[in-house]
């Protein structure tokens, strides 16, 4: 089953210093933190603040091309997770056709921001991302997930470009 999520914010892990994306279902209950490179989050947070480039960067691109030719995203999917991994969908559609492509969640997250698209999570990888050990040394799970879970709007400001 997937659940509907949305972007709550971008941070920098206190531990690790690197960026988390915070997804959040409307109903508060489920929190996922997932941690992306400096560019994807530089991607996301680019559309988040809506900050306009002077040339199109790279989701920008493939918002362009799917435009152009007519397809569009239904919906993104984090599908899995394998392996401290996260996995993610893109659903196209074009001429009625359904299309799946298999996605970075960093790249299916900036995408959906620039094409205002649900963003869904298999409840198999909520409930994964829930039992899994060791995210880092330092902090345990339920360290993190209260930490989560206490954070503000102040907090989700604090990642920088």
């Amino acid at each position: 089953m997937e659940i509907e999520m949305k972007i709550r914010g971008l941070m920098v892990d206190p531990v690790t210093n690197t960026p988390i994306v915070i997804l959040r279902d409307s109903s508060g209950n489920s929190i996922l933190p997932i941690w992306v490179g400096v560019y994807e989050a530089n991607a996301i947070a680019l559309e988040i603040e809506k900050v306009s480039t002077p040339r199109p960067m790279t989701h920008d691109l493939i918002r362009n091309l799917l435009t152009g030719v007519e397809a569009t995203v239904s919906k993104v999917v984090v599908s899995e997770l394998k392996d401290e991994t996260f996995y993610a969908v893109i659903w196209l559609e074009k001429d009625g056709q359904v299309i799946s492509v298999d996605s970075r969640p960093s790249d299916a997250l900036a995408l959906a921001l620039r094409l205002d698209c649900p963003i869904y999570v298999e409840e198999q990888v909520l409930a994964s991302s829930r039992a899994a050990t060791n995210i880092s040394e330092k902090v345990t799970n339920e360290e993190l997930r209260r930490w989560l879970e206490g954070l503000n709007d102040e907090d989700l400001g604090r990642y920088k470009m």
